[in-house]
Protein backbone atom coordinates (compact mmCIF):
# COMPACT_ATOMS: atom_id res chain seq x y z
CA UNK A 1 0.00 0.00 0.00
CA UNK A 2 0.97 3.56 -0.42
CA UNK A 3 1.76 5.80 2.06
CA UNK A 4 -0.55 7.96 2.85
CA UNK A 5 1.41 11.47 1.53
CA UNK A 6 2.09 9.70 -1.21
CA UNK A 7 -2.06 9.57 -2.62
CA UNK A 8 -3.53 11.94 -4.75
CA UNK A 9 -7.32 12.22 -4.70
CA UNK A 10 -9.26 11.71 -8.19
CA UNK A 11 -9.48 14.23 -10.19
CA UNK A 12 -13.28 15.37 -11.11
CA UNK A 13 -13.44 16.07 -13.83
CA UNK A 14 -9.89 14.67 -15.39
CA UNK A 15 -7.56 17.19 -15.67
CA UNK A 16 -3.93 17.48 -17.46
CA UNK A 17 -1.34 18.00 -14.69
CA UNK A 18 0.82 20.76 -16.45
CA UNK A 19 -2.14 22.78 -18.55
CA UNK A 20 -4.90 22.56 -16.43
CA UNK A 21 -7.37 21.55 -19.05
CA UNK A 22 -10.25 19.11 -19.30
CA UNK A 23 -10.83 16.87 -21.77
CA UNK A 24 -13.79 14.04 -22.25
CA UNK A 25 -12.41 10.85 -20.70
CA UNK A 26 -15.05 7.84 -22.19
CA UNK A 27 -14.24 4.16 -21.63
CA UNK A 28 -13.37 4.33 -25.48
CA UNK A 29 -10.99 6.53 -25.12
CA UNK A 30 -9.08 5.58 -22.21
CA UNK A 31 -9.17 1.78 -23.62
CA UNK A 32 -7.47 3.62 -26.63
CA UNK A 33 -4.55 5.66 -24.80
CA UNK A 34 -3.89 2.62 -23.11
CA UNK A 35 -3.44 0.86 -26.05
CA UNK A 36 -1.12 3.45 -26.96
CA UNK A 37 1.08 3.91 -23.63
CA UNK A 38 2.11 -0.33 -24.15
CA UNK A 39 3.25 0.47 -27.86
CA UNK A 40 4.65 3.82 -26.34
CA UNK A 41 6.55 1.59 -23.27
CA UNK A 42 7.59 -1.01 -25.84
CA UNK A 43 9.15 1.45 -28.24
CA UNK A 44 11.31 3.79 -25.43
CA UNK A 45 11.99 0.82 -23.70
CA UNK A 46 14.07 -0.48 -26.75
CA UNK A 47 15.63 3.06 -27.18
CA UNK A 48 17.27 3.27 -23.97
CA UNK A 49 20.54 1.29 -24.75
CA UNK A 50 21.49 1.25 -28.42
CA UNK A 51 23.21 4.66 -27.95
CA UNK A 52 25.96 2.59 -25.90
CA UNK A 53 26.14 -0.48 -27.26
CA UNK A 54 25.92 0.55 -30.72
CA UNK A 55 29.37 2.15 -30.29
CA UNK A 56 30.76 -0.27 -28.50
CA UNK A 57 30.59 -2.75 -31.42
CA UNK A 58 32.00 -0.01 -33.26
CA UNK A 59 34.53 1.71 -30.82
CA UNK A 60 37.71 0.84 -32.61
CA UNK A 61 36.36 2.45 -36.23
CA UNK A 62 35.04 5.81 -34.49
CA UNK A 63 38.75 6.06 -32.59
CA UNK A 64 40.09 5.79 -35.47
CA UNK A 65 37.93 7.99 -37.66
CA UNK A 66 38.11 10.82 -35.02
CA UNK A 67 41.32 9.80 -34.02
CA UNK A 68 40.46 9.56 -30.29
CA UNK A 69 43.47 8.02 -28.08
CA UNK A 70 42.52 5.58 -25.37
CA UNK A 71 42.14 8.20 -22.91
CA UNK A 72 39.49 9.83 -24.96
CA UNK A 73 37.63 6.61 -25.87
CA UNK A 74 37.91 5.64 -22.33
CA UNK A 75 36.01 9.43 -21.42
CA UNK A 76 33.43 8.54 -23.75
CA UNK A 77 32.70 5.08 -22.55
CA UNK A 78 32.14 6.49 -19.17
CA UNK A 79 29.81 9.69 -20.59
CA UNK A 80 26.54 7.30 -20.09
CA UNK A 81 26.99 6.90 -16.06
CA UNK A 82 28.04 10.57 -15.70
CA UNK A 83 24.71 11.67 -17.93
CA UNK A 84 22.97 9.19 -15.99
CA UNK A 85 23.90 10.81 -12.62
CA UNK A 86 23.36 14.08 -13.47
CA UNK A 87 20.45 14.46 -16.10
CA UNK A 88 18.22 11.43 -14.32
CA UNK A 89 17.39 13.76 -11.25
CA UNK A 90 15.99 16.22 -12.88
CA UNK A 91 13.36 13.84 -14.08
CA UNK A 92 11.02 13.70 -11.16
CA UNK A 93 10.97 17.81 -10.80
CA UNK A 94 10.38 18.09 -15.35
CA UNK A 95 7.54 15.27 -15.05
CA UNK A 96 5.93 17.58 -11.71
CA UNK A 97 6.09 20.67 -13.93
CA UNK A 98 5.14 19.07 -17.35
CA UNK A 99 3.72 15.56 -16.58
CA UNK A 100 5.33 12.40 -17.68
CA UNK A 101 4.35 11.46 -21.44
CA UNK A 102 5.49 15.12 -21.85
CA UNK A 103 9.25 14.60 -20.06
CA UNK A 104 9.37 11.13 -21.93
CA UNK A 105 8.16 12.37 -25.34
CA UNK A 106 10.79 15.08 -25.47
CA UNK A 107 13.27 12.36 -23.81
CA UNK A 108 12.97 10.27 -27.11
CA UNK A 109 13.31 13.21 -29.48
CA UNK A 110 16.53 13.89 -27.89
CA UNK A 111 17.33 9.93 -28.29
CA UNK A 112 16.62 10.60 -31.94
CA UNK A 113 18.41 14.30 -32.54
CA UNK A 114 21.39 12.98 -30.57
CA UNK A 115 21.89 9.80 -32.71
CA UNK A 116 21.13 11.38 -35.66
CA UNK A 117 23.76 14.31 -35.25
CA UNK A 118 27.07 12.43 -33.48
CA UNK A 119 28.18 10.49 -36.08
CA UNK A 120 28.10 13.88 -38.22
CA UNK A 121 29.04 16.25 -35.29
CA UNK A 122 32.78 16.71 -36.79
CA UNK A 123 35.26 16.12 -34.26
CA UNK A 124 35.43 14.34 -30.38
CA UNK A 125 33.88 17.41 -29.36
CA UNK A 126 30.89 17.45 -31.64
CA UNK A 127 30.34 13.67 -30.74
CA UNK A 128 30.55 14.13 -26.84
CA UNK A 129 27.97 16.84 -27.00
CA UNK A 130 25.99 14.41 -29.55
CA UNK A 131 26.19 11.67 -27.29
CA UNK A 132 25.22 13.81 -24.24
CA UNK A 133 22.25 14.80 -25.79
CA UNK A 134 20.70 11.64 -26.73
CA UNK A 135 21.78 9.95 -23.10
CA UNK A 136 20.16 12.78 -21.25
CA UNK A 137 17.01 12.00 -23.30
CA UNK A 138 18.19 8.02 -22.23
CA UNK A 139 18.47 9.21 -18.10
CA UNK A 140 14.90 11.39 -18.01
CA UNK A 141 13.41 8.23 -19.57
CA UNK A 142 15.08 5.47 -17.63
CA UNK A 143 13.97 7.20 -14.83
CA UNK A 144 9.76 8.16 -15.74
CA UNK A 145 8.91 4.84 -17.42
CA UNK A 146 8.54 2.79 -14.51
CA UNK A 147 6.53 5.86 -12.81
CA UNK A 148 4.34 5.27 -16.50
CA UNK A 149 3.58 1.77 -15.91
CA UNK A 150 2.96 2.58 -12.16
CA UNK A 151 -0.16 5.16 -12.90
CA UNK A 152 -1.34 3.39 -16.06
CA UNK A 153 -1.31 -0.48 -15.25
CA UNK A 154 -1.98 -0.68 -11.79
CA UNK A 155 -2.93 -4.20 -11.25
CA UNK A 156 -0.60 -5.19 -13.59
CA UNK A 157 2.94 -4.06 -12.66
CA UNK A 158 4.74 -7.41 -12.86
CA UNK A 159 3.61 -7.99 -16.24
CA UNK A 160 3.96 -4.34 -17.64
CA UNK A 161 7.41 -4.77 -16.21
CA UNK A 162 8.37 -7.75 -17.44
CA UNK A 163 7.21 -6.66 -21.16
CA UNK A 164 9.44 -3.12 -20.46
CA UNK A 165 12.60 -5.20 -19.15
CA UNK A 166 12.29 -7.48 -22.22
CA UNK A 167 12.24 -4.76 -24.64
CA UNK A 168 15.19 -2.94 -22.80
CA UNK A 169 17.52 -6.05 -23.27
CA UNK A 170 16.32 -6.88 -26.71
CA UNK A 171 16.83 -3.30 -27.60
CA UNK A 172 20.79 -3.61 -26.30
CA UNK A 173 21.50 -6.60 -27.93
CA UNK A 174 19.97 -5.93 -30.71
CA UNK A 175 22.06 -2.66 -31.28
CA UNK A 176 25.34 -4.85 -30.14
CA UNK A 177 24.27 -7.76 -32.36
CA UNK A 178 23.41 -5.82 -35.69
CA UNK A 179 25.44 -2.58 -35.85
CA UNK A 180 28.63 -4.20 -37.51
CA UNK A 181 26.23 -5.52 -40.05
CA UNK A 182 24.04 -2.77 -41.16
CA UNK A 183 27.47 -0.81 -41.11
CA UNK A 184 28.80 -3.55 -43.83
CA UNK A 185 25.27 -2.95 -45.62
CA UNK A 186 25.45 0.81 -45.95
CA UNK A 187 28.94 0.96 -47.13
CA UNK A 188 31.45 0.18 -44.52
CA UNK A 189 30.53 3.18 -42.78
CA UNK A 190 30.58 3.59 -39.17
CA UNK A 191 28.93 6.59 -39.60
CA UNK A 192 25.76 5.43 -41.17
CA UNK A 193 25.89 2.97 -38.88
CA UNK A 194 25.53 4.92 -35.98
CA UNK A 195 22.90 6.94 -37.35
CA UNK A 196 20.50 4.00 -38.41
CA UNK A 197 19.54 3.90 -34.95
CA UNK A 198 18.07 7.47 -34.70
CA UNK A 199 15.07 6.00 -37.28
CA UNK A 200 13.98 3.31 -34.32
CA UNK A 201 14.26 6.96 -31.69
CA UNK A 202 12.22 9.05 -33.70
CA UNK A 203 9.57 5.71 -34.16
CA UNK A 204 9.04 6.35 -30.33
CA UNK A 205 8.23 10.06 -30.32
CA UNK A 206 5.24 9.36 -32.31
CA UNK A 207 3.16 7.75 -29.83
CA UNK A 208 3.90 9.86 -26.91
CA UNK A 209 3.08 12.46 -29.23
CA UNK A 210 -0.77 11.14 -29.54
CA UNK A 211 -0.75 10.73 -26.06
CA UNK A 212 0.57 14.22 -25.07
CA UNK A 213 -2.15 15.47 -27.08
CA UNK A 214 -4.55 12.92 -25.36
CA UNK A 215 -5.37 14.88 -22.57
CA UNK A 216 -8.23 13.90 -20.00
CA UNK A 217 -7.41 9.88 -20.40
CA UNK A 218 -4.18 9.61 -18.33
CA UNK A 219 -5.09 8.37 -14.62
CA UNK A 220 -3.99 10.24 -12.04
CA UNK A 221 -1.12 9.36 -9.98
CA UNK A 222 -2.31 7.58 -6.81
CA UNK A 223 -5.95 6.70 -8.35
CA UNK A 224 -5.53 3.68 -7.82
CA UNK A 225 -2.97 1.46 -5.84
CA UNK A 226 -1.31 -1.15 -6.87
CA UNK A 227 -2.62 -4.85 -5.60
CA UNK A 228 -0.80 -5.57 -2.50
CA UNK A 229 1.03 -8.80 -2.35
CA UNK A 230 -1.34 -11.83 -2.52
CA UNK A 231 -4.03 -10.08 -4.38
CA UNK A 232 -2.47 -10.84 -7.80
CA UNK A 233 -1.40 -13.50 -9.43
CA UNK A 234 2.51 -14.28 -9.08
CA UNK A 235 3.57 -13.45 -12.49
CA UNK A 236 1.56 -10.00 -12.08
CA UNK A 237 3.87 -9.47 -9.19
CA UNK A 238 7.72 -8.86 -10.20
CA UNK A 239 9.88 -8.68 -7.10
CA UNK A 240 11.45 -6.06 -8.54
CA UNK A 241 8.52 -3.80 -8.31
CA UNK A 242 7.22 -4.44 -5.20
CA UNK A 243 8.96 -5.80 -2.27
CA UNK A 244 7.44 -8.24 -0.03
CA UNK A 245 5.99 -5.68 2.45
CA UNK A 246 3.93 -4.29 -0.16
CA UNK A 247 6.75 -1.49 0.07
CA UNK A 248 6.83 0.20 -3.48
CA UNK A 249 9.75 -0.70 -5.59
CA UNK A 250 12.30 1.90 -6.02
CA UNK A 251 11.83 3.65 -9.23
CA UNK A 252 8.32 3.36 -8.44
CA UNK A 253 8.19 5.20 -5.05
CA UNK A 254 10.93 7.81 -6.15
CA UNK A 255 8.48 9.93 -7.98
CA UNK A 256 5.05 10.80 -6.40
CA UNK A 257 2.92 13.82 -7.21
CA UNK A 258 4.83 15.95 -4.67
CA UNK A 259 8.06 14.55 -4.87
CA UNK A 260 9.56 11.70 -2.38
CA UNK A 261 7.99 12.45 1.19
CA UNK A 262 10.57 13.31 3.83
CA UNK A 263 9.66 11.89 7.17
CA UNK A 264 12.97 13.03 8.52
CA UNK A 265 15.20 9.48 7.70
CA UNK A 266 19.15 10.65 7.55
CA UNK A 267 20.19 8.12 4.95
CA UNK A 268 23.84 8.72 5.25
CA UNK A 269 23.99 7.58 8.96
CA UNK A 270 22.90 4.09 7.40
CA UNK A 271 25.30 1.43 6.91
CA UNK A 272 23.61 -0.54 4.82
CA UNK A 273 22.48 2.53 2.78
CA UNK A 274 26.88 3.22 1.86
CA UNK A 275 27.12 -0.52 1.32
CA UNK A 276 24.07 -0.38 -1.40
CA UNK A 277 24.93 2.94 -3.22
CA UNK A 278 28.72 1.11 -3.66
CA UNK A 279 27.30 -2.33 -5.04
CA UNK A 280 25.02 -0.48 -7.01
CA UNK A 281 28.13 1.99 -8.45
CA UNK A 282 30.46 -1.24 -8.86
CA UNK A 283 28.05 -3.22 -10.34
CA UNK A 284 27.53 -0.38 -12.58
CA UNK A 285 31.14 0.46 -13.27
CA UNK A 286 31.58 -4.04 -14.92
CA UNK A 287 28.73 -3.52 -17.04
CA UNK A 288 29.44 0.33 -18.69
CA UNK A 289 32.84 -1.18 -19.14
CA UNK A 290 31.00 -4.84 -20.40
CA UNK A 291 29.61 -2.51 -23.00
CA UNK A 292 31.92 -0.53 -23.68
CA UNK A 293 35.14 -2.70 -24.46
CA UNK A 294 34.24 -6.04 -24.51
CA UNK A 295 33.72 -6.15 -28.25
CA UNK A 296 36.76 -4.67 -28.59
CA UNK A 297 38.36 -7.06 -26.35
CA UNK A 298 37.02 -9.90 -28.36
CA UNK A 299 38.63 -8.19 -31.78
CA UNK A 300 41.93 -7.44 -30.51
CA UNK A 301 41.95 -11.07 -30.06
CA UNK A 302 41.03 -12.06 -33.30
CA UNK A 303 37.60 -12.59 -33.31
CA UNK A 304 35.62 -10.85 -36.29
CA UNK A 305 33.80 -7.79 -35.78
CA UNK A 306 30.49 -8.66 -36.27
CA UNK A 307 31.15 -11.80 -34.22
CA UNK A 308 32.42 -9.82 -31.52
CA UNK A 309 29.22 -7.91 -31.60
CA UNK A 310 27.25 -11.09 -31.55
CA UNK A 311 28.91 -11.61 -27.95
CA UNK A 312 28.29 -8.86 -26.54
CA UNK A 313 25.01 -9.48 -27.85
CA UNK A 314 24.78 -12.44 -25.76
CA UNK A 315 25.77 -10.86 -22.75
CA UNK A 316 23.56 -8.88 -23.08
CA UNK A 317 20.37 -10.80 -23.20
CA UNK A 318 21.06 -12.52 -20.45
CA UNK A 319 19.15 -9.74 -19.00
CA UNK A 320 16.07 -10.80 -20.15
CA UNK A 321 15.46 -14.27 -18.52
CA UNK A 322 17.46 -13.68 -15.31
CA UNK A 323 16.20 -10.15 -14.40
CA UNK A 324 12.75 -12.13 -13.29
CA UNK A 325 14.58 -14.90 -11.66
CA UNK A 326 17.12 -13.30 -9.98
CA UNK A 327 14.26 -10.70 -7.92
CA UNK A 328 12.41 -13.49 -7.16
CA UNK A 329 15.10 -15.54 -5.38
CA UNK A 330 15.96 -12.46 -3.78
CA UNK A 331 12.88 -12.04 -1.98
CA UNK A 332 12.83 -15.43 -0.84
CA UNK A 333 15.97 -14.98 0.98
CA UNK A 334 16.28 -13.39 4.54
CA UNK A 335 20.10 -12.04 2.87
CA UNK A 336 21.21 -12.05 -0.46
CA UNK A 337 24.66 -12.78 0.25
CA UNK A 338 24.81 -15.70 -1.83
CA UNK A 339 23.55 -14.44 -4.77
CA UNK A 340 25.90 -11.79 -4.71
CA UNK A 341 28.81 -14.41 -4.49
CA UNK A 342 27.78 -16.83 -6.86
CA UNK A 343 27.45 -13.36 -9.32
CA UNK A 344 30.77 -12.40 -8.24
CA UNK A 345 32.29 -15.26 -9.28
CA UNK A 346 30.59 -15.71 -12.63
CA UNK A 347 32.26 -12.25 -13.26
CA UNK A 348 35.40 -13.32 -11.94
CA UNK A 349 35.45 -16.13 -14.00
CA UNK A 350 34.56 -14.34 -17.11
CA UNK A 351 37.24 -12.16 -16.77
CA UNK A 352 39.57 -14.58 -16.01
CA UNK A 353 38.73 -16.26 -19.29
CA UNK A 354 39.04 -13.09 -21.18
CA UNK A 355 42.93 -13.28 -20.00
CA UNK A 356 43.67 -16.96 -20.71
CA UNK A 357 41.95 -17.54 -23.67
CA UNK A 358 39.72 -14.54 -25.20
CA UNK A 359 38.98 -16.45 -28.17
CA UNK A 360 38.86 -20.03 -27.67
CA UNK A 361 36.76 -20.10 -25.37
CA UNK A 362 34.83 -16.25 -26.14
CA UNK A 363 31.08 -17.89 -26.04
CA UNK A 364 31.57 -19.20 -21.93
CA UNK A 365 33.11 -15.66 -21.06
CA UNK A 366 30.40 -13.80 -22.31
CA UNK A 367 28.23 -15.89 -20.97
CA UNK A 368 29.74 -15.92 -17.41
CA UNK A 369 29.37 -12.15 -17.90
CA UNK A 370 25.89 -11.71 -18.55
CA UNK A 371 25.28 -13.74 -15.78
CA UNK A 372 27.40 -11.23 -13.54
CA UNK A 373 25.93 -8.39 -14.92
CA UNK A 374 22.51 -9.19 -13.73
CA UNK A 375 23.48 -7.47 -9.96
CA UNK A 376 21.22 -4.56 -11.26
CA UNK A 377 18.19 -5.97 -10.83
CA UNK A 378 19.86 -7.92 -7.73
CA UNK A 379 20.46 -4.67 -6.24
CA UNK A 380 17.03 -2.59 -7.23
CA UNK A 381 15.24 -5.72 -5.04
CA UNK A 382 17.80 -5.21 -2.26
CA UNK A 383 16.79 -1.27 -2.44
CA UNK A 384 12.78 -1.81 -2.00
CA UNK A 385 13.91 -4.62 0.86
CA UNK A 386 16.19 -2.58 2.58
CA UNK A 387 13.82 -0.17 3.39
CA UNK A 388 10.31 -0.36 5.91
CA UNK A 389 8.57 2.59 4.63
CA UNK A 390 7.54 4.13 1.03
CA UNK A 391 9.26 7.31 2.52
CA UNK A 392 12.73 5.29 3.22
CA UNK A 393 12.38 3.34 -0.11
CA UNK A 394 12.33 6.60 -1.81
CA UNK A 395 15.17 7.87 0.14
CA UNK A 396 17.40 4.89 -0.73
CA UNK A 397 16.93 4.55 -3.68
CA UNK A 398 17.87 8.16 -5.02
CA UNK A 399 21.12 8.25 -2.60
CA UNK A 400 22.22 4.76 -3.63
CA UNK A 401 21.46 5.11 -7.35
CA UNK A 402 22.82 8.99 -7.44
CA UNK A 403 26.19 7.72 -5.50
CA UNK A 404 26.47 4.69 -7.24
CA UNK A 405 26.29 6.56 -10.56
CA UNK A 406 29.40 8.58 -9.53
CA UNK A 407 31.53 6.40 -8.47
CA UNK A 408 31.03 4.23 -11.52
CA UNK A 409 32.06 6.91 -13.70
CA UNK A 410 35.87 6.46 -13.49
CA UNK A 411 35.75 2.83 -14.39
CA UNK A 412 35.37 2.78 -18.18
CA UNK A 413 37.94 5.96 -18.11
CA UNK A 414 40.59 3.88 -16.29
CA UNK A 415 40.37 1.09 -18.29
CA UNK A 416 40.81 3.06 -21.75
CA UNK A 417 43.99 4.66 -19.84
CA UNK A 418 45.34 1.26 -18.55
CA UNK A 419 44.96 0.00 -22.52
CA UNK A 420 46.78 2.49 -24.00
CA UNK A 421 49.87 2.72 -21.80
CA UNK A 422 50.02 -0.88 -21.54
CA UNK A 423 49.39 -2.04 -24.84
CA UNK A 424 47.23 -4.98 -24.05
CA UNK A 425 44.34 -5.90 -22.06
CA UNK A 426 46.33 -7.62 -18.99
CA UNK A 427 46.12 -4.04 -16.55
CA UNK A 428 42.60 -3.45 -17.78
CA UNK A 429 41.42 -7.20 -17.01
CA UNK A 430 43.15 -6.93 -13.67
CA UNK A 431 41.37 -3.86 -12.89
CA UNK A 432 37.60 -5.55 -13.56
CA UNK A 433 38.73 -8.54 -11.76
CA UNK A 434 39.66 -6.42 -8.83
CA UNK A 435 36.88 -4.32 -8.64
CA UNK A 436 34.53 -7.38 -8.17
CA UNK A 437 35.92 -8.51 -4.82
CA UNK A 438 34.87 -4.95 -3.16
CA UNK A 439 31.91 -5.44 -5.36
CA UNK A 440 31.04 -9.12 -3.48
CA UNK A 441 31.97 -7.90 -0.03
CA UNK A 442 30.01 -4.70 -0.30
CA UNK A 443 27.07 -6.70 -2.02
CA UNK A 444 27.21 -9.17 1.26
CA UNK A 445 26.91 -6.39 3.73
CA UNK A 446 23.93 -4.91 2.17
CA UNK A 447 22.23 -8.06 1.59
CA UNK A 448 21.95 -8.44 5.35
CA UNK A 449 18.52 -8.44 7.19
CA UNK A 450 17.79 -5.30 8.21
CA UNK A 451 16.28 -1.59 7.43
CA UNK A 452 17.61 1.97 6.98
CA UNK A 453 15.03 3.32 9.29
CA UNK A 454 16.78 1.07 12.22
CA UNK A 455 19.98 1.74 11.45
CA UNK A 456 19.62 5.52 10.98
CA UNK A 457 17.62 5.86 14.47
CA UNK A 458 20.26 3.68 16.16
Amino acid sequence: MLPEETRTPTPSPPMHRSTGSTAPDTPSARAWATRLVVVGVVLAALNLRPAITSLGALLEEVRDGLGMSGGLAGLLTSVPPLCFAVFGVTAPRLARRFGPAAVVCAGMAAIATGLAVRPYAGGTAGFLAASALALMGIAVSNVLMPVIVKRWFPDKVGSMTGLYSMALALGTSAAAAATVPMTDALGDDWHSGLAVWAGLAAAAVLPWILLVRAKGTEPGTGDREPAAPGTAPADDRAPSTTAPTGTPAPAAAAVTPHGPADDGLRITRSRTAWALAVFFGLQATAAYITMGWMAQIFRDAGVAAGTAGLLLAVTMVMGVPLAFVIPRLATRLPRQGPIVVVLGLSGLAGYAGLYLAPAAGAWAWALLLGISNCAFPLALTMVGMRARTGPGVAKLSAFAQSAGYLISIPGPLLVGVLYQHSGGWGLPLAMMAGLMLPQIGVGILAGRDRTVEDEAAG
